[in-house]
């Protein structure tokens, strides 16, 4: 069976090990040393609202910043903070017993980000650095409809979901020329690195992935029925013998995006679906690179942008008028202006939008923060008596 590909770029990436919420207590300096912790779990959580507030005040007592997602579905973050103090979050995370068993991936920040993280206090008026992996005053806890976004409810990774392939046993598996390897990921991500030989859907969004296996695999629907199964009712697809569906590799960053396309596979019928356990991360983490089938470098989400094998720093940075990575010859093009466009968004923007950006841009020149310095912070219940009463001395002179 041929599937139709995508030409991408190439690049590389690494994360660290998925570990439980006592693993990350137990090592060395925990006060100092920073981290950046993606994790996720699929659950039967209808009352996720009400983890909200709690959550996001332990985050910012300890000052751990980023953003989490909560939805009825279960839950998915990435956070930065000292060891100890992310160690405390995830373990409050983890005393639900339905979010118990959080997958996770830590990855190490730089001394240099290290040091722009703690180079501003609370006495600071402005953020973390742009150069920073998160705001250290700033975490978004929001509550969504999904964890990550398919767009198809019936879809649950909670009832099933496909094999779980271990990154040592991975290169084996899409080495087979009867498998078809599948990047879940989104044509930015793609371009700057992927699997030799996966398949690129091209999608903009996840929520185009179900669209582009109807197109691809030419998925029956008059044999489609609703099955009666254990007290709920799936979607079952019945394939002709002779129209069998291919065996599936799937790949993400993380691991959560292929693990909810594999879910959907499985209720479309095909047999075989199997995803990289930890995603490309934890592959980069695991397999040396000399023996490793990944080729470029891996976009991540947040402000290291890209990284290669080990973890380390990528080379890509951002262009902030589209969100897009963007290469040292992207910034020599006369497409590339600071803050508002790059090669990949130039020709889609307005004269308008660009020269909102470019407003933008100099207020964070002139900041360090868009909007100015004090963005975000409401006075105190103090601060207003204070100004009321000198308003009133003013007053009276």
């Amino acid at each position: 069976m041929t599937v139709s590909n995508c030409s991408t770029g190439s690049a590389a990436s690494r994360p660290v090990p998925i570990s439980t919420a006592a693993d990350f207590e137990s090592q060395s300096n925990p006060h100092s040393t920073l981290m950046v912790v993606s994790f996720y779990r699929f659950a039967d959580f209808p009352d996720h609202a009400n983890l909200r507030k709690p959550l996001k005040e332990l985050c910012e007592e300890l000052r751990v910043s980023g953003g989490i997602i909560l939805a009825p579905e279960g839950i998915n973050g990435s956070i930065c903070g000292t060891r100890d103090s992310v160690g405390k979050v995830l373990a409050f995370i983890e005393n639900d017993s339905r979010l118990k068993g959080l997958r996770k991936i830590e990855s190490p920040v730089s001394p240099e980000e290290e040091a722009i993280h703690h180079g501003h206090t609370s006495s600071s008026p402005l953020s973390a650095g742009e150069d920073a992996p998160f705001r250290w005053d700033h975490v978004r806890v929001k509550l969504k409809k999904e964890i990550v976004s398919l767009g198809m409810p019936d879809v649950s990774p909670i009832e099933r979901v496909g094999k779980y392939v271990k990154p040592r046993e991975w290169n084996a598996l899409i080495s087979d020329p009867d498998t078809v390897v599948i990047d879940v990921r989104n044509n930015y991500e793609t371009r700057i690195g992927k699997f030799k030989g996966a398949v690129d859907p091209c999608t903009t969004a996840f929520r185009n992935f179900p669209s582009w296996v109807d197109d691809q695999f030419e998925l029956p629907k008059a044999d489609s029925l609703k099955q009666q199964s254990g007290g709920s009712t799936e979607l079952k697809t019945e394939w002709p013998e002779r129209k069998k569906p291919p065996r599936v590799a799937m790949y993400c960053t993380g691991g959560i995006r292929c693990e909810k396309a594999s879910s959907f596979l499985l209720q479309k019928g095909f047999e075989e679906v199997y995803h990289l356990e930890g995603g490309i991360l934890k592959y980069l983490e695991e397999v040396p690179e000399p023996e490793s089938l990944w080729e470029g470098e891996c976009f991540v989400f947040d402000k290291r942008v890209s990284v290669e094998h080990g973890l380390a720093q990528g080379t890509f940075k951002l262009c902030h008028g589209c969100k897009q990575p963007v290469s040292d010859a992207d910034m020599e093009t006369p497409e590339w202006e600071r803050g508002v466009t790059c090669p990949h968004c130039y020709s889609s923007k307005s004269e308008e939008e660009k020269e909102r950006a470019r407003a933008r841009q100099r207020q964070f020149d002139a900041w360090g923060i868009i909007g100015g310095p004090d963005k975000g912070r409401r006075p105190t219940s103090k601060d207003d008596a204070r100004a009321k009463n000198s308003n009133k001395l003013s007053s009276s002179l």
